[in-house]
């Protein structure tokens, strides 16, 4: 099919621009990233391999250095798109502005589609609350909760903004605190260290690893002491799939509610009739990035699990 034959939906033109002389020396992914700031690195890396810029018009090496005054053609690949994906799914906002949704996620629902889960998901919630998300990758979801996993996630509105925010993340400056209830007595605060990976055996597992996992690192503090489990503040480094609940359950302290890593059976009615994972994420903090300014964001308990804890101290 022929550029003329292609329609705008789901056709982007190229554009083409000349490298210019202060990028001389510099690898083509790192000029690309100086030059197109909207895009991720790594999304530009893509592309590349894919053929879908060219340099002088040909393909070209990620590494290979620009000297200035060639040419660049980068053909954005179109959107995907959701048809009828919208959904009116009612949002629990904390906060929006122009290029960001701060959202308190109820636990028991799913961020995406998928097996099992065809709709009904944040994802179909967020196209319906904003169309223009569509146009963005992942309709702009920078980060995930689980499904049983309650508290604070924000939503990028932008391509600008969600580069900004995934950048954030892989440098560590989002923070992101969660008050998790674990099986036994904790006695002092500390920090998990512990590569995470897929579980050799159950692929749909995560699991610390000796081999081939991605660092992850976990610090927690000690908030409340109960007969037979502690309340705990987990403090995130990396956001590992996961990770509180594979770190947690790596020191013998596996969350209530949750089998998956967990104990099925406690010996305790109370904490073994909680229907999910105790981890709720209570503070979101980051640097917006449109105007530079340090924000943060607060999200108290969900009533069943502020009905738990009342449950233990009676």
């Amino acid at each position: 099919m022929s550029d003329s034959q292609k329609s705008s939906v789901d056709y982007i033109p190229p554009t083409e621009f000349t490298v210019p002389p202060d990028c001389a020396g510099l690898r083509l992914d790192a000029a690309l990233a100086r030059l197109l700031p909207e895009h991720s690195r790594s999304r530009l890396q893509a592309w590349l391999k894919d053929g879908l810029i060219l340099l002088d018009g040909a393909n070209a090496d990620a590494k290979r250095k620009v000297w200035g005054g060639e040419c660049i053609r980068v053909a954005v690949p179109p959107a995907p798109t959701f048809a009828d994906a919208a959904e009116d799914i009612a949002l629990p906002i904390v906060f929006e502005d122009d290029a960001l949704i701060v959202i308190a996620k109820p636990a028991g629902l799913v961020m995406h589609p998928g097996n099992g889960n065809a709709s009904g998901t944040l994802m179909n919630a967020l196209l319906h609350h904003a169309p223009a998300l569509a146009g963005l990758p992942r309709a702009g979801i920078v980060h995930r909760l689980d499904k049983e996993t309650s508290g604070l996630l924000v939503v990028a509105k932008t391509l600008t903004a969600q580069t900004a925010l995934v950048r954030q993340l892989q440098a560590r400056t989002v923070t992101r605190h969660y008050l998790a209830l674990v099986h036994g007595q904790v006695t002092a605060n500390g920090t998990v260290d512990a590569p995470l990976g897929r579980h050799p055996v159950q692929r749909t597992k995560m699991a610390v690893v000796k081999r081939g996992g991605k660092e992850a690192r976990t610090h927690y503090s000690v908030k409340e002491r109960f007969a037979r489990c502690t309340l705990v503040e987990c403090r995130l480094e990396t956001g590992r799939t996961h990770q509180i609940r594979v770190h947690m359950a790596s020191i013998k302290h596996p969350l209530v509610g949750d089998p998956a890593y967990g104990k099925t059976k406690s010996g305790n009615a109370t904490l073994d009739a909680f229907p999910r994972q105790a981890l709720h994420a209570f503070r979101l903090a980051l640097i917006h990035p449109d105007s530079g300014a340090e924000m943060a964001w607060e999200a108290p308990l969900p009533a069943d699990f502020t009905a738990l804890l009342e449950q233990l101290r009676d």
